[in-house]
């Protein structure tokens, strides 16, 4: 079960070329990992957990693109079929969200799928154009 819970993480790989393996002491809070290694230890966790909604708060905030890559497909495994709330500020971690809220300033300005918001040119197509 923690083996298919890795691989649904994109974890799998990288826990088998540590040293032990799946029995390698990693140090506290993960400490001799990488932010993208971490980042999908915590998705394998939310895997075993199978709860019924999930929370992702800035999950590919500071990695690097490949590991942004690796964490991205993992969390579409993990949120399909699931209600989940994912809280982002690089934008290409919620373009296949059903529903996107725009807040400002702690207000909701928009709302919609990405879609929607691009074709209402606010706040969310000006982020969209500077993240690229």
């Amino acid at each position: 079960q923690v083996k298919k819970a890795a691989e649904i993480a994109n974890a799998h790989t990288f826990i088998e070329k540590l040293p032990d393996g799946y029995n390698t002491i990693i140090g506290d809070r993960g400490s001799t990992l990488s932010g993208g290694e971490r980042q999908r230890i915590s998705i394998a966790r939310a895997v075993l957990k199978n709860a019924d909604i999930l929370i992702l708060d800035e999950a590919t905030s500071a990695l690097d693109t490949e590991n942004e890559r690796l964490v991205q497909e993992a969390i579409s495994k993990i949120t399909k079929d699931k209600t989940s709330i994912i809280i982002a500020h690089r934008l290409s971690t919620i373009t296949n969200a059903d529903k996107i809220i725009v807040l400002d300033k702690g207000e909701i300005k928009e709302e919609g799928t990405h879609h929607e918001l691009i074709q209402q040119n606010g706040i969310y197509t000006k982020l969209c154009s500077m993240q690229g």
